[in-house]
């Protein structure tokens, strides 16, 4: 990963989660469990959402790091430029269904609890990309959406899945039946 690359996601990734923590600061138990209708998630159903996917990310790209390169940097075949991964992430007029082991489940009862477990979740992946001298390049994964990605497309799909599910918030938050 060149160091233009790694600042890249490194900034996206604190970007991402200082505006997912601004926006769930202070709210009250009825904030966060909010459902604008019963097939809508509320609140922490997104949080819980980011965290696991994080998780499942992570760990993805590990497994993938664990087997032989696939394909050098210099072969790209199937795989979307990295700025139109960036762009379609966050992209909430595109709806996705999650997989099912990322859908929230009520994992983590108590909001500090998910909060902290985000925090741990997105600190290992920050080290991991200030500190990472793998090709990542050279290791791919598909994605349902997108095609295959090599492994810095999918740390650039962690970077900004938070701001998606932020901005998801910020729908729910506008919602008027939301609580004041």
């Amino acid at each position: 990963m060149e160091e233009h690359e790694r600042q890249r996601v490194a900034d996206q990734l604190a970007a991402s989660r200082e505006r997912l923590l601004n926006l769930v600061d202070g709210l009250t138990a009825e904030q966060w469990t909010f459902r604008a209708a019963e097939d809508r998630w509320s609140i922490c159903d997104c949080v819980e959402h980011v965290t696991l996917v994080e998780h499942r990310l992570f760990g993805l790209i590990g497994k993938r790091l664990e087997g032989p390169a696939e394909n050098g940097s210099e072969e790209r075949p199937n795989r979307p430029e990295d700025d139109a991964v960036a762009e379609a992430v966050p992209d909430r007029s595109v709806r996705r269904q999650a997989p099912e082991p990322a859908r929230p489940t009520g994992r983590w009862s108590d909001t500090n609890e998910l909060l902290a477990e985000f925090e741990r979740a997105r600190e290992r992946t920050v080290r991991f990309t200030v500190a990472t001298d793998a090709d990542l390049r050279s290791y791919c994964a598909p994605h349902p959406a997108f095609g295959n990605l090599d492994c810095y497309q999918w740390l650039i799909v962690m970077s900004l899945h938070g701001e998606r599910h932020a901005r998801q918030i910020e729908e729910i938050k506008a919602d008027p039946a939301y609580p004041r």
